[in-house]
């Protein structure tokens, strides 16, 4: 029987930063949301506008994405207490090889207070996609992930920087 299938998945790396050392660094996978590959696939194939900026979240509560999650509904609570008013951008470098990422231009995220956090998101489209907490614009929960270690704590002024590698591949 001939099978073939096509995968798509990420990896974020994260960085943990306090007084301008790095304290801590680890990785994790991600979910790809139905939203997401469904958008992926209209864009593509079909005629829906593309997202042009997306931006990439934290989110501060316990919770496991699911492929169900969506922009309107992500089922997580995303962190506002950072000195930026904004989303910072995700600003990746042209493929290749079949992989796109913003290892030259990471995500930044300044907390203004201390906060709890447990993992990310990649948001784009809408009617306001860079702004924190936005969940009414329209737009596209493409990917989350959850720290496989639980949680992290960052005090006011420490800095978590991200990088989102996505990958895709015939299988």
């Amino acid at each position: 029987m001939f099978k073939n299938g096509f995968k798509i998945w990420s990896r974020w790396a994260w960085e943990h930063w306090r007084n301008g050392r790095m304290i801590n660094a680890w990785e994790n996978g991600n979910i790809c949301t139905d939203e997401g590959l469904t958008h992926l696939l209209n864009v593509h194939f079909y005629s829906e506008d593309q997202v042009t900026t997306w931006y990439l979240c934290l989110f501060e509560d316990d919770y496991t994405p699911l492929i169900t999650d969506t922009y309107a509904a992500p089922g997580y609570t995303e962190c506002d207490q950072l000195q930026d008013a904004t989303r910072p951008q995700f600003q990746a470098a042209e493929a290749v090889a079949k992989s796109i990422t913003n290892v030259s231009n990471k995500a930044s995220f300044t907390f203004a207070l201390n906060k709890t956090v447990y993992g990310g998101a990649l948001v784009g489209g809408g009617s306001s996609p860079s702004t924190i907490a936005d969940a009414a614009g329209g737009g596209v929960l493409f990917c989350a992930s959850k720290f496989s270690a639980g949680s992290q704590a960052f005090i006011a002024n420490d800095v978590a920087k991200l990088t989102v590698s996505i990958s895709v591949a015939s299988g």
